[in-house]
């Protein structure tokens, strides 16, 4: 299900929210963690170092890091290019310093899997795979080309050939994973965090409609008494057309009527909308509120209102919240968008729980997406002849998953299931044989009933 009036979210621009200042900090610690390893080896084990080389090594990333921080501000985020380049000078300057100092006989060749992981986080994938395949590359050649560690004595260390194999093998291979991994849970969360955010616009539209809601109810009950005076002095005004005092009395009254509904609807706008009134309804109500865009778009919507066994006769009052009409509301809409001509809401209610169950006579849920109903922005592959049945449809699970988030924040359980096997001709398939959505609470959590003040005391809009 979709919604156009939701922001399309780029997962492409992603690169943006890296801060230059953190791969600033990072490269830092990368710097003071090369410096010690330099004095290290030279002062603890003795080792004969291109010295000279190394500190210059070092000192270009010292250079890179002072540029960075005089010439751009503190708040600049590197483009998709930019953090690129960046991880690929950090590649290369790595590289250089381990060809100096022993190459894969170096331990601290590892350290060649903190940039690949930082792309795989933060780059798109053809930027992730040039980083990763850069970083094998080099590996592979300082497994060949390097200058040997050597001590003062003029001992060099070199692995054994199969150590050195095992340890070449082990970087490939850390890249390729901590770079799936790295790249997965990364798209896991930036999904969610987007999806989250078209959530929160949805909870935020559904509530200005409901304040909306209240100004206008507000204004029906105050301006009732002022109109109906206006029209019973505008009847008498078309009857006595004769000018005399009275006439001119009630001309007075229509004035002093039409400024009381001026003051009416400049107090409504901070009073009206808290009419307490408006907070519950019963539970049909707010069912038929949350279908009632969707009545009229050529599909029959059948409601169902009645106790569960063991339930009282007495249908329950519900908190009339934004995220209970506005997740119903869109639950609705994708079972009357796959639905064939009907679609069935019925709701039922024990001492203990409140339940809505929401089905059609459509295909139901694909089966192959059935445990992933509620993630945002999945895709499933289509068919030929399903793509033409609904060619206008391009379907990536963020109103279901808005449903299901909404829904679960007003203290609600949901679960999906198909109304039948779709392995059944038509002939054999139910009357309900399409999808099935039931959402269950707890009585407690969304009853309107019990609370120590009732309704309480509507606010009085002050007139003048």
């Amino acid at each position: 299900m979709s919604d156009t009036s939701f922001p399309v979210f780029d997962g492409m621009s992603r690169s943006h929210w890296v801060r230059l200042r953190t791969m600033i900090y990072l490269r830092w610690v990368a710097i003071v963690g090369q410096l010690a390893a330099l004095v290290g080896a030279v002062v603890i084990f003795n080792l004969k170092l291109e010295l000279g080389l190394c500190l210059m090594a070092v000192g270009v990333a010292v250079v890179a890091n002072l540029m960075a921080i005089f010439v751009y501000p503190q708040n600049k985020r590197l483009s998709e290019n930019e953090t690129l380049l960046t991880l690929v000078f950090d590649v290369a300057q790595l590289s250089f310093l381990l060809y100096l100092t022993g190459g894969l006989n170096n331990p601290f060749a590892l350290l060649i899997l903190a940039p690949v992981t930082i792309a795989a986080t933060a780059l798109r994938l053809h930027a992730t795979l040039f980083i990763g395949g850069m970083a094998v590359l080099l590996v592979t050649l300082l497994s060949f080309f390097f200058i040997p560690l050597q001590t003062t004595d003029g001992f060099a260390y070199f692995l054994p050939r199969v150590f050195l194999l095992g340890f070449w093998a082990a970087i490939v291979i850390g890249i390729s994973f901590l770079a799936l991994y790295a790249r997965r849970v990364a798209n896991e969360i930036h999904t969610m965090s987007e999806a989250l955010v078209a959530t929160q616009m949805a909870l935020a539209r559904e509530q200005k409609l409901t304040d909306l809601g209240g100004v206008v109810a507000a204004a029906a009950h105050e301006l009732g008494t002022p109109l109906a005076t206006i029209k019973l002095v505008s009847s008498e005004l078309i009857e006595e057309l004769d000018d005399d005092e009275d006439l001119r009395q009630d001309a007075a009254l229509i004035r002093e009527q039409a400024d009381r509904c001026r003051d009416i609807l400049r107090g409504m706008g901070r009073a009206g909308k808290d009419d307490l009134h408006l907070h519950q309804a019963p539970l049909d109500t707010v069912i038929r509120e949350a279908a009632e865009p969707h009545q009229d778009r050529g599909k029959e919507i059948h409601f169902t209102v009645a106790p569960a066994m063991g339930g009282s006769s007495q249908q329950p009052a519900i908190q009339r919240r934004p995220e209970i009409i506005h997740g119903l509301r869109n639950l609705v809409q994708n079972a009357v968008d796959f639905a064939v001509g009907n679609v069935w809401v019925d709701a039922e209610w024990t001492d203990q729980r409140i339940s809505i169950r929401i089905s059609d006579d459509g295909r139901g849920f694909p089966a192959q997406a059935l445990g992933r109903i509620g993630d945002p922005f999945i895709r499933i592959r289509k068919s030929e002849a399903e793509r033409n049945k609904r060619p206008e449809y391009e379907g990536m699970g963020l109103g279901l998953f808005i449903a299901k988030t909404l829904l679960e924040r007003s203290g609600g359980t949901l679960t999906f299931a198909n109304g039948s096997d779709p392995f059944l001709t038509e002939a054999e398939r139910p009357e309900r044989c399409g999808a099935i959505v039931e959402v269950v609470w707890n009585r407690d959590e969304i009853s309107a009933e019990g609370g120590e003040d009732g309704l309480g005391e509507n606010i009085r809009i002050p007139v003048r």
